[in-house]
């Protein structure tokens, strides 16, 4: 079946970086956008960043310029390298892979930033 899981999530103080790592398996995830989501307590989730099986890439201005969205080379799996958090970054991440009307989720992975 598919499945997308997540990896990496964690505490961090304010300033530092985390890794999230996204393995995706169950259907060929090389023809598909790939991204990340974030939803904190009382808020809706939102994007935070996406990249295409072409490699184009889309950030939410919150992120940009501190996050770095990737794939590998297999396509099948996406990661984020989040830099200079934040507070306000603490958050549930969730992995999501869509394709025309194929939407898959992974499970979350909680960041919380904070001293």
């Amino acid at each position: 079946q598919v499945q997308l899981v997540e990896s990496g999530g964690g505490l961090v103080q304010p300033g530092g970086s985390l890794r999230l790592s996204c393995a995706a398996s169950g259907t060929i995830f090389s023809i598909y956008t790939m991204g990340w989501y974030r939803q904190a307590p009382g808020k809706q989730r939102e994007l935070v960043a996406s990249i295409t099986s072409g490699g184009t890439t889309n950030y939410a201005d919150s992120v940009k310029g501190r996050f770095t969205i990737s794939r590998g080379n297999a396509k099948n799996t996406v990661n984020l390298e989040m830099n200079s958090l934040k507070p306000e970054d603490t958050a549930v991440y969730y992995c999501n892979a869509g394709w025309r009307t194929r939407e898959y989720w992974g499970q979350g992975t909680q960041v919380t930033v904070s001293s």
